[in-house]
């Protein structure tokens, strides 16, 4: 399903506050609040938005620790055996297969360092791993979701992206 520009401006508008209502969302795209429901919905039934969720900050349970993890597989590993092995640790935020030298890169949250390396410990005890290698993140330098004002910045190459033709929201997540 391809977005409009009012599809992408409610969508902004959720991004930002998912607290907002119909009424308010409507009057910042011009339509009315049932307009507004019936255009989510079609959004959420097609697949285009997955879900409503609270996004919560994992220092404020004490995760504090966060690395990146090059998980170097063993010959013809599925990403469905990747997926499937990696899917139940609970400290495991995000797995992606990438291109180089490594199969996968896993994204970990831990409380301190000790959990970190149990973490690192039972990943590298799955049947399909051979050998990882683990980058500790000092800091976060840049954290944004799809929804945080890209519309309106230019691309990488200098040109704006093909959403920033429209009016804007100015509304952006934290």
């Amino acid at each position: 399903m391809r977005l409009d520009r009012v599809d992408e401006r409610i969508i902004a508008i959720l991004g930002a506050d998912a607290r907002t209502s119909f009424a308010d969302i409507g009057a910042a795209v011009g339509l009315s609040a049932s307009a507004v429901k019936r255009r989510l919905d079609r959004l959420v039934e097609s697949g285009a938005v997955r879900g409503f969720t609270v996004i919560l900050e994992p220092a404020a349970i004490g995760w504090t620790t966060e690395a990146f993890i090059e998980v170097y597989c063993r010959p013809r590993t599925s990403p469905a055996e990747i997926k499937a092995g990696l899917t139940g640790y609970a400290e495991v935020t995000s797995a992606c297969t990438v291109t180089g030298e490594a199969d996968a890169m896993v994204q970990v949250r831990a409380r301190d360092m000790q959990h970190l390396e149990e973490t690192i410990e039972r990943i590298c005890a799955e049947p399909f791993v051979v050998r990882t290698k683990s980058t500790l993140v000092l800091s976060r330098l840049v954290d944004q979701s799809m929804l945080s004002g890209s519309a309106d910045r230019p691309s990488a190459g200098g040109r704006p992206s093909a959403q920033s033709s429209g009016s804007s929201t100015g509304a952006t997540s934290s």
